[in-house]
């Protein structure tokens, strides 16, 4: 598979491939040690977290998928990009992995779907890291309320699929004071081509209008992960995904560290990944002490 717009030099990995209902999901798998697997969101992938993933591979055994759609992995016309079934694809994943003992890493789309497969398999899991998510419903928040107008008007197919709107400029417009380059804004842009390889960000946005009563279920079975050591790493000028998602996660999880970046927006791991390392670090090494 050639990615011509791929910077090897950001992105120094081995690639990897799942089959998944005769599609490629791609993966890295990076490192050795205990196992950490990161989940990312939308409109992003992998590459979000490469600049953790260097860092964390001197200690640990680094791994992060691709969803269906994003990223190097396929990008089927007809298929189901569904939250859930994301969810469902990362079970199969870590089931045929026989992955153990995992350091679940979860942002944004990749909380409820990470977070999901935590609650059904606590078992498999042993410490959580959630940078600016959700797990709840968002229909009385008077920002969802604005938001969902947009995302109910007839012009969002048009802005999905003909402009890369999501990557374009969306992505760009939720981070801090680390604005990002166009070097690296590119690296976000060209997984999604063509309009016909736009369906799994338009299926993310149409999520966000759909599934408000199946993120309020997770919520309500968040005991069977609430007391897993979980850090919370957030942006705190995150535009969308405000600190007061932040409190209310806190409010549910019991056994919890909080890392607080007051520069940051949406995403964290891209705009002080330094920091973001050093926090991930420090707190698996006090777990095993």
């Amino acid at each position: 598979m050639t990615n011509h717009w791929l910077d090897r030099s950001e992105y120094p990995f081995k690639s990897n491939y799942f089959k998944v209902d005769g599609y490629n999901l791609h993966y890295i798998d990076e490192g050795q040690g205990a196992t950490i697997l990161f989940v990312h969101g939308t409109p992003s992938w992998s590459f979000d977290y490469r600049n953790i993933i260097k860092e964390l591979k001197l200690d640990y055994r680094c791994i992060a998928i691709d969803h269906m759609g994003f990223g190097l992995s396929d990008k089927p016309e007809n298929y189901d990009y569904s939250t859930q079934n994301h969810s469902k694809t990362l079970g199969k994943f870590i089931f045929d992995k026989q992955l153990e003992n995992l350091t679940l890493v979860v942002h944004d789309f990749g909380g409820p779907i990470g977070l999901n497969f935590a609650i059904q398999h606590s078992d498999k899991i042993s410490n959580l890291i959630i940078l600016n998510s959700w797990l709840w419903s968002s229909r009385t928040d008077p920002d969802f309320r604005k938001l969902s107008k947009i995302l109910r008007s007839p012009w969002l197919l048009f802005l999905y699929r003909c402009l890369n709107f999501s990557a374009r400029y969306v992505l760009p417009g939720t981070f801090g004071y680390h604005k990002i380059s166009g070097r690296i804004l590119k690296q976000y842009t060209k997984p999604f081509a063509n309009r016909t390889q736009r369906n799994g960000t338009l299926a993310f946005a149409r999520s966000l209008l759909n599934d408000q009563e199946w993120f309020e279920e997770l919520w309500s079975k968040k005991q069977a992960i609430a007391r897993k050591r979980t850090l919370f790493i957030w942006g705190m000028r995150d535009p969308v995904i405000k600190p007061k998602y932040l409190e209310k996660f806190c409010s549910g999880f019991n056994d919890s560290t909080t890392v607080r970046l007051e520069k940051s927006g949406h995403f964290p791991q891209e705009e002080q990944p330094e920091i973001v390392s050093e926090s991930i670090f420090n707190f698996l090494a006090e777990g095993n002490r």
